[in-house]
């Protein structure tokens, strides 16, 4: 199982509609609403590496209201 943490900037009053989508996001298994930089973090698990450019292309990216994301993946265990 492969993990990522994909950081979130949303647009300015648009955290929590951004956070509530994710819940519906396939590959998705945490979001959490953050302080600092980043406005929400998700943990992303999936069974390959390739799994996850399409799972940020065409379903986080696109939620509106998102503004940035950076992807932080994890070494395998």
């Amino acid at each position: 199982m492969i993990k990522a943490y994909i950081l979130i900037v949303a647009n300015p009053g648009e955290t929590k509609t951004v956070f509530d989508s994710l819940q519906n996001v396939k590959g998705v298994t945490q979001a959490f609403q953050v302080m600092g930089p980043y406005d929400i973090v998700a943990e992303i698990e999936v069974e390959d590496l390739a799994d996850i450019p399409p799972i940020l292309s065409e379903h986080i990216r696109t939620i509106n209201g998102v503004e940035n994301t950076t992807s932080l993946v994890t070494f395998p265990e």
